[in-house]
């Protein structure tokens, strides 16, 4: 909430209505939701510079709609409370499959790509070293912490669940599994890779090793309701492109959009872009993509 000069409350959505438009009636409000963020007051904290300046620089207010998960996000496009969704690549596919959701710009993620690690002096050279031993992997369901390092195994010939065992745990504890040996590889996002070895108090940087990295991966994506007006949408898309590096300045405010440092908004995403995340689901043993792993 924010307070108005009128005194009281005015919830954000409508003091940007009402900064954009000088008018009590600025129209409908264009409803966003950002599918990994819980809460009303964390989108606000990371997404709300960029909201009020998309706001002034569309003249379309624009109130946030939070959702406790991304199957809530899906089912409230599909009833038409939901407009916009920000939301990643392995929940695009999903989205595109049960809302036929338009995918209105890319939020590029420079070195978005998952890698699996293991200690320089374990003996594993390669990536078909891993038969038969146990590699940790993030939640179930995420696009780098889980659905793109088990396609880096079948990539490479290695079965997941069947070639290798997979345990699921948080970063935190597939890195410390990692350093006791408990698990023989830890596969996550490239970043986070870097910031636990940099962390890292009892290691030195040289202990550990890279042995394999997947692809670059598609972008996180803003989707637009199959139904939403084409000259609303259209009027987002040129505005995002036209303050693209003041609108990056706002959502590098965020302590979680931290992981958009270096990004650029792409005009052109196309739906086969994400055909790679679909081997990833049809590999995880979910082939219909219809639905969030682990949700």
């Amino acid at each position: 909430m924010t307070i108005s000069k009128l005194g009281g409350l005015l919830p954000a959505a409508v003091l940007c209505a009402f900064f954009v438009s000088g008018l009590a009636d600025a129209g409908t409000p264009v409803r966003l939701a950002v599918t990994d963020l819980e809460g009303l007051e964390q989108i606000q904290r990371e997404f709300g510079g960029f909201r009020d300046r998309l706001c002034k620089d569309t003249g379309i207010p624009i109130e946030f709609y939070a959702v406790p998960n991304r199957t809530a996000a899906v089912e409230a496009m599909n009833a038409k409370k939901v407009d916009l969704v920000l939301t990643g690549p392995a929940e695009y596919v999903v989205f595109r499959k049960r809302t036929g959701a338009v995918p209105v710009l890319g939020f590029s993620r420079p070195d978005y790509f998952a890698t699996i690690v293991v200690l320089a002096d374990g003996g594993l050279g390669r990536i078909a070293d891993l038969g038969g031993k146990k590699v940790a992997l993030g939640p179930v369901g995420s696009t780098s912490k889980h659905l793109a390092p088990v396609q880096i195994l079948k990539d490479n010939g290695l079965t997941p669940g069947a070639d290798v065992e997979i345990v699921h745990t948080s970063i935190e504890l597939g890195w410390e599994a990692l350093k006791r040996g408990d698990v023989a590889a830890f596969g996550t996002t490239n970043d986070k890779f870097l910031k636990l070895r940099e962390r890292e108090k009892t290691m030195a940087p040289g202990s550990f090793r890279v042995i394999a990295r997947g692809p670059d991966l598609p972008n996180d994506a803003l989707l637009a309701r199959a139904d939403l007006d084409a000259s609303v949408v259209e009027t987002i898309r040129k505005a995002i492109l036209r303050h693209s590096e003041s609108l990056v300045a706002e959502i590098l405010k965020g302590e979680d959009n931290q992981k958009y440092r270096g990004m650029k908004f792409l005009a052109t995403i196309q739906d086969s872009d994400y055909d790679y995340i679909r081997a990833m689901y049809a590999t995880a043993g979910f082939p219909q993509f219809a639905a969030f792993i682990g949700e």
